[in-house]
């Protein structure tokens, strides 16, 4: 956690009283907690009326997809119709994977999986030939990652977002591993509801939101007090100062990840991929090619004058930083995250890997951290059609703001041992 965030949350903590309370003390932590909130929402692109706090992304996508599913069905059920199917893509955060699966098996929900291409991206026509096949009269939700965890493939948001909006389809996009990387504004990504988490920027682990758009309905997944629309709680006012603060040191005052960060990150990243295939030429970069189209956030111009919520932009206007809630104009997107390189390398166990450069002193990942400890292959790559003896030797490097070249030289001196050794361990 950066020392500025830190100093923040520690402040933050020594607030006396519960923000729901009508004595002075509870009344000054509301003003610590209002104050918070107003920031999240003008960095974020949404108005404060939409941001929902949350004890994390797990439980932002829970809500979000449970609670609209519910009330999807309520709401058909009411109207004499049948609202259940539930549209997912492969590939997806297990958080999102297992609470469809629980909505299926539990809830009656009609879940159907949306293909992913080759780099781990869902296109907009996949999801407009799903939504006409189910009948869009049916769709309850569908809901998509904007940048995938595992392979930083960025998917077009907006363009989904616009599909399903045709439609009449209620969305909602995963955006946990994209802030922070790539430009994330909800009012312009056309998303009906939107989760992400503090400890992707620097903020603390156990704190993350849930965007709901004001038209966008969900039932709540927590009961005890309504403290916020749809979910009841005591609300954590010093875990919302540091994610603030977090946002503040990760964003430029538009809302876009700062570009001399996101820059650096980019030629580290590239740099890690040159060497790796100058060590390991059979290793093969999983998701999209860093070269393919799109360009780095903050190296685009940007052009303000929309208002309210259109499908089409996926990040926010200089603007937006006084106007909560208002659009931007499209802002070309990075086809992966800037901090993101992921490779599959042949005849090797992903968990040898990982252990072998443990005690070279580099984490490094075979997939999500949220599986760590499940010896499974990689369900993103077996969507994106890789074969299972060859994402078995699958690897993640994930690099973050304190990431320096030297960590980078150190990797790249402690791999080819340790893919030797890996090697020579074989499959088994």
């Amino acid at each position: 956690m950066p020392e500025p965030v830190l100093a923040a949350y520690a402040e933050a903590l020594r607030t006396v009283g519960n923000p729901a309370s009508t004595h002075g003390h509870g009344q000054r932590a509301s003003e610590v907690l209002e104050g918070a909130r107003e920031r999240l929402a003008r960095a974020l692109g949404c108005d404060r009326a939409e941001l929902i706090l949350t004890g994390g992304g797990t439980e932002s996508i829970n809500a979000a997809l449970k609670g609209m599913f519910w009330a999807a069905r309520r709401a058909g059920a009411a109207a004499g119709a049948e609202r259940t199917v539930l549209l997912v893509a492969e590939g997806e955060h297990h958080a999102t994977v297992e609470a469809a699966e629980w909505l299926r098996d539990e809830q009656g929900a009609e879940l159907r999986w949306l293909p992913v291409d080759a780099e781990g991206r869902l296109h907009p026509e996949t999801l407009a030939l799903a939504i006409s096949s189910a009948g869009a009269e049916r769709v309850a939700l569908a809901s998509f990652l904007w940048a995938n965890n595992e392979v930083g493939t960025v998917n077009d948001v907006a363009a989904l977002c616009a599909v399903a909006r045709t439609a009449g389809v209620a969305t909602h996009v995963d955006a946990v591993s994209a802030l922070g990387q790539i430009p994330v504004g909800f009012a312009a990504s056309g998303a009906d509801a939107l989760s992400v988490s503090a400890h992707k920027v620097g903020g603390p682990v156990g704190v993350g939101a849930l965007l709901l758009g004001r038209r966008a309905a969900a039932e709540a997944l927590l009961h005890g007090g309504s403290q916020q629309r749809a979910r009841s709680g005591t609300q954590d006012a010093a875990g919302a100062v540091a994610f603030a603060a977090a946002l503040d040191l990760a964003l430029d005052a538009a809302g876009r990840p700062d570009p001399v960060r996101v820059r650096r990150l980019a030629r580290l990243r590239d740099r890690l991929i040159e060497g790796v295939r100058g060590i390991d030429p059979a290793a093969v970069l999983r998701g999209a090619d860093p070269g393919s189209e799109g360009r780095e956030p903050g190296s685009d111009g940007r052009d303000s004058g929309s208002e309210g919520r259109e499908p089409g932009s996926a990040g926010r206007d200089p603007g937006a930083a006084d106007a909560p809630g208002a659009a931007a104009q499209p802002v070309p997107q990075p086809a992966r995250l800037p901090g993101n390189a992921h490779f599959t390398f042949p005849g090797c166990q992903g968990d040898s890997l990982v252990f072998l450069l443990d005690a070279a002193g580099i984490s490094v990942s075979v997939g999500s951290a949220c599986q760590a400890g499940v010896a499974e292959v990689s369900h993103v790559l077996l969507a994106m059609g890789v074969p299972e003896r060859e994402a078995a030797g699958a690897l993640r490097f994930t690099l973050g703001p304190e990431t320096r070249e030297a960590d980078v030289d150190a990797l790249l001196a402690a791999l080819p041992g340790a893919l030797e050794r890996a090697r020579a361990a074989g499959l088994a």
